[in-house]
């Protein structure tokens, strides 16, 4: 039996960087949309369903962290891994204050960024699956869980 590839949108201007990460992640079986700037992420971003947003903190147009905030606007439930050079406790305070639940900084061990990514998105997983499990079950009791909520 088959699975379905998670799609993730990596976000890197370093084309060496973005080409290498992408081939390692393909590898384990994810399915990688690219692009090196805070436009390229806004257009994919609204043009395809993803499972993780990976982004760096520094790019050509902007910053990580607005891309960030402005991500999260448009969706909160896709998890926002950083992984950037970025390496000030400081950095990592704004990006997780921003919305972002993961800061990896670089250079990463390729596994342990495999590692996050499936942590990342099987969290998201599960906490869709309680959701919606929990939305069919006040809809079958003919409420909604707003309705429970005090």
């Amino acid at each position: 039996m088959e699975t379905a590839q998670h799609h993730v949108l990596y976000i890197e201007d370093h084309d060496d960087t973005r080409e290498l990460v992408t081939l390692v992640l393909a590898e384990r079986n994810y399915r990688v949309t690219t692009g090196s700037t805070l436009a390229d992420a806004f257009k994919l971003a609204r043009q395809h369903h993803f499972d993780l947003y990976m982004l760096d903190s520094r790019l050509p147009d902007g910053s990580g962290i607005d891309l960030c905030k402005r991500l999260r606007e448009f969706n909160t439930g896709i998890p926002i891994m950083f992984r950037s050079g970025a390496a000030y406790e400081a950095d990592k305070e704004t990006a997780i204050n921003s919305g972002a639940q993961s800061y990896l900084i670089k250079p990463v061990d390729l596994d342990v960024l495999c590692s996050e990514v499936s942590k990342l998105i099987d969290v998201s997983a599960r906490k869709r699956e309680l959701v919606e499990g929990s939305a069919i079950c006040f809809s079958n009791l003919g409420g909604s869980p707003e309705d429970n909520r005090h």
